[in-house]
């Protein structure tokens, strides 16, 4: 393919891999989205395992890639040739081992893969230099190392094996060749965010070389560029640049716009993340709350629960979700109260991997449930706030909301009446468009692109009064996880008294 420029506006390209789909979309220097694709990703799941086959992840981006360039051929010629950055986001803590040619040697081991939380011992980590949660790579790559073959073992050992992240892998195989991966999706692999470096004891711990793990760059670096099977694969001109991307979470703050100290974003999805900006870092003693680096200044405090939407599918399948959202406004609130886990163990606001569902009260029939199943991921989101409150953290800024969950006019009022607050709802609200605003800010300041291309969104104020009606089952709610010793009494005072 030539290098010439080609008329009409610049594109930039975001993906996002998530759980059950990858997307591709296209903007362009103003935020317009020109073009989309998109292909349903499967997961192999059984008991604590969540895995999924790398080899369909590229195989999805190169249809998606081509479904977005097709789409925006109605704008322009050759949209391929006016793409000018990619960038990926993905969900934070899933990787795999890959050798030097970028074959997976291992599937993907998804983000709540808890498969290490039977032998899990977070004082020998915090010892460490790393507090991890058992869901996080590290504790999972020792769990491989014990668990996997010898060969895993000695290729790991040699450096002849290296863990990537779900982004690193794609990125690497568009570019032909190993890449850095971000300071984002580091984090939860132990980069030390503060002093931009690996710490040593737990690669120590593990016997692994430091060419174990990847490189690691500021978010928007060039890594690499799409080579010429790259291209063949997907449809991106060769030579284009692949940038550095974040995590989902981040990816969804950046399209939300919530980028200036003190704002916060919540991105319902799967599962429920919940970010913020602050000058500092937020320091958590339970080591629920983690601090992303910000790629112009300061900090991206946050964490990620593991209810979400993903639980109304495994509860609900095959729900029509707006009759279902239609019958769960006469419930308002719910004649009962639960914990709405699809699997086992939480993350945030409490750590607890043995966490399991639970239901308490009466409930009239399932669509009285689905209520309850509705407010309580909003009552976990807002002891999230009350959580990130209670440590020094100002909540009181802008609260925006994304993911696939904001498709829910009536779920998005009933998450601003239980939190009490204006819910922004972006104009593009994908973790996709983040990473293409990411993509065009590049080297440059990410706020300056973000500014450019990021249209204001429409407002949801809760209804007055609205939200006195569910305060004694956000009470019931939070005595519930205190009898269960899921969360101390201390944040339980706290969060009735900011309720």
């Amino acid at each position: 393919m030539g290098t010439e420029h080609p008329t009409g506006p610049d594109l930039w390209a975001g993906v996002d891999v998530g759980t059950q789909s990858l997307r591709v979309l296209l903007s362009d220097e103003h935020g317009t989205v020109v073009g989309r694709g998109a292909g349903p990703l499967s997961s192999v799941r059984a008991g604590d395992r969540h895995e999924q086959d790398p080899e369909q992840w590229w195989r999805v981006l190169g249809v998606a890639s081509r479904q977005a360039l097709r789409d925006a051929e109605s704008t322009g010629t050759q949209p391929d040739r006016r793409v000018r950055a990619i960038a990926i986001c993905a969900t934070s803590g899933t990787f795999l081992l890959a050798d030097d040619t970028g074959h997976a040697q291992t599937p993907g081991l998804m983000y709540d893969d808890a498969r290490a939380a039977a032998g899990f011992d977070a004082d020998r980590w915090r010892a460490l230099d790393h507090p991890a949660q058992p869901t996080w790579p590290l504790p999972r790559l020792a769990w491989l190392i014990q668990h996997g073959s010898p060969e895993l073992r000695q290729g790991l050992a040699s450096g002849r094996l290296g863990l990537r992240h779900c982004g690193d892998h794609l990125a690497e195989r568009l570019a032909g060749h190993r890449v850095a991966t971000d300071w984002s999706h580091a984090l939860k692999t132990g980069y030390d965010a503060g002093k931009q470096a690996w710490p040593a004891p737990p690669m120590e711990y593990l016997g692994l070389p430091d060419r174990a793990l990847p490189e690691v760059v500021r978010p928007g670096t060039t890594i690499g560029r799409v080579s010429t099977s790259g291209a063949e694969h997907t449809g991106f001109a060769a030579g284009t640049p692949i940038r550095a991307g974040m995590t989902d979470g981040c990816a969804a703050q950046i399209a939300a716009g919530a980028l200036a100290s003190g704002s916060w974003n919540s991105v319902l999805g799967t599962t429920l993340v919940v970010k913020g900006v602050t000058d500092q870092p937020v320091d958590d003693p339970a080591g629920v709350v983690y601090n992303h680096r910000h790629p112009d200044h300061g900090w991206l405090p946050g964490g990620a629960s593991s209810v979400g939407a993903g639980v109304l599918e495994r509860w609900f399948p095959g729900a029509d979700h707006d009759v279902r959202d239609a019958a769960a406004a006469r419930f308002e609130p719910a004649g009962g109260v639960l914990y709405p886990l699809a699997g086992h163990g939480e993350r945030f606001p409490f750590l607890r991997p043995d966490a399991t569902a639970f239901e308490s009260g009466r409930f009239t029939d399932d669509d009285d449930r689905y209520a309850a199943t509705l407010q309580a991921v909003a009552y976990v989101e807002k002891l999230t706030y009350a959580h990130l409150s209670r440590l020094g953290a100002t909540v009181g800024g802008r609260h925006y909301i994304t993911g696939g969950a904001t498709r829910s006019r009536y779920w998005n009022q009933l998450r601003a009446d239980i939190l009490g607050v204006t819910l922004e709802l972006p104009a593009t609200a994908e973790p996709a468009f983040g990473m293409a605003v990411l993509a065009a800010a590049g080297d440059g300041l990410l706020s300056d692109a973000a500014h450019r291309m990021i249209r204001r969104g429409t407002p949801i104020p809760p209804r007055p009064t609205a939200g006195d009606r569910f305060l004694s089952a956000y009470a019931a709610f939070v005595d519930a996880l205190t009898a269960r010793g899921w969360i101390d009494e201390g944040l339980a005072r706290h969060a009735l008294a900011s309720a």
